[in-house]
């Protein structure tokens, strides 16, 4: 069947009488009825390593996941995004709907996942194996419906999200074959029905502090770089950040030297700071290169004031800010989606891959997958699956209204 409604993206006034007609009724009912069916997926593709920079093989699963949910022209891009077309009557509007392979969780992670009624418990069952099930299971609710949209949807399993991926994912869409191409945006992501629409900028850096190193005895007396580490972290764990806007910081990850009767030659810290106001994040950025500086001459110093001991940094990870505005024509389109099917949808700030075509001015918001998670980016991690239907309908029919 054929819709024809106009830009419901545009009208959000008119997202209720969409819910309402033949075709999308079928595929919200298709939605709800496959809900066990989205459930075993989110729990396969799980069990399935994605590792950051190793999303190749849950990739090929979605490749599959993507062709038995009716889509065309599956084709994996030179990053590993796993993309797959729905056409529409015209290729413009497009719109992309996309949710993420990787997990914050290293190669050799024990991923099997239990289950405990309605709770399901494993490394990355909401963040974001949630997400990927309900993107295929939007799929196959339309083919299902066989809902005609105006506009043409992209599905993309991309990956890059997690840690230092840096969006590289998303970024690759914007830069690749969808270049110009893209008229609107939307991320599933973990659980719960909210919307994101203010997106964090990152700065992430690893910090390499050097020296000569050697024997912790014979040696004594030389500027040591693990020190001179531990007194970056000190300065850096007092910086003074604002509340409004929020703006944090953390030592995430720390390594190196060779054992622990040496002197190190090298040691690193992973440094994470986030702010949706990018002249926050900037002014916290400068304050944490002079801490880095600050411990390099107070080490030196402390042994005789030989530059001895020297920092590398080196920007890993630059995940753009940006908003889409809560009057804009996809957030109030998001909220009458909710609202049409008895829910509600707060607005929320987070770092998603919506940051890149925000950044960019292109309409994008962030969307939970339904269902509770808990425990996010730990080894027992939990999703709960009580009404998760919900949040499989809430996607289908912001893709079908914002397809308009």
């Amino acid at each position: 069947m054929e819709l024809h409604h106009g830009l419901l993206g545009q009208q959000p006034a008119g997202v209720a009488a969409l819910a309402q007609t033949a075709p999308v009724r079928a595929a919200l009912d298709a939605a709800k009825a496959n809900e066990p069916r989205t459930i075993e997926q989110q729990i396969s593709f799980c069990q399935v390593p994605a590792p950051p920079f190793q999303e190749a093989a849950r990739g090929r699963v979605l490749s599959r996941a993507f062709e038995e949910a009716g889509l065309s022209n599956i084709r994996v891009d030179r990053v590993g995004n796993v993309l797959a077309d729905r056409p529409g009557l015209a290729a413009r509007p497009r719109l992309v709907v996309a949710s993420h392979l990787d997990t914050v969780f290293p190669e050799g992670t024990e991923l099997k996942v239990t289950r405990d009624g309605p709770r399901l418990r494993g490394p990355g069952i909401g963040d974001n194996c949630r997400g990927l099930a309900v993107l295929v299971a939007t799929a196959r609710a339309l083919a299902q419906a066989r809902v005609q949209t105006p506009g043409t949807i992209t599905f993309v399993a991309n990956v890059g999200e997690e840690g230092l991926g840096d969006l590289r994912g998303v970024k690759e869409l914007f830069a690749g074959e969808l270049s110009g191409r893209i008229d609107r945006f939307v991320s599933i992501d973990n659980a719960g029905i909210g919307i994101t629409n203010q997106a964090v900028g990152s700065h992430r850096y690893r910090v390499s502090y050097k020296g000569p190193g050697g024997h912790s005895f014979g040696d004594f007396g030389l500027a040591n770089p693990a020190h001179a580490l531990g007194r970056a972290v000190a300065k850096i764990s007092e910086l003074q950040v604002p509340s409004h806007p929020r703006t944090t910081f953390t030592v995430g990850r720390l390594g190196g030297g060779t054992s622990v009767n040496s002197i190190p030659f090298e040691v690193w810290m992973e440094v994470d700071m986030r702010s949706a106001d990018p002249l926050a994040l900037a002014d916290l950025d400068g304050r944490f290169r002079k801490a880095v500086e600050a411990a390099v001459a107070e080490e030196n110093a402390r042994w005789g004031g030989r530059p001895t001991i020297t920092a590398v940094v080196q920007l890993v990870g630059d995940r753009p800010g940006g908003s889409t505005p809560a009057n804009g024509p996809i957030v109030e389109t998001a909220q009458a989606v909710a609202r049409a099917l008895g829910l509600t949808a707060p607005l929320s700030e987070g770092s998603t891959d919506a940051n890149v075509p925000m950044s960019r001015n292109i309409p994008a918001i962030t969307i939970g997958g339904g269902g509770t998670s808990a425990e996010s980016h730990a080894p027992q991690e939990s999703f709960d699956t009580t009404d998760s239907w919900k949040g499989t309908q809430n996607a289908v029919l912001l893709v079908i209204a914002l397809a308009q």
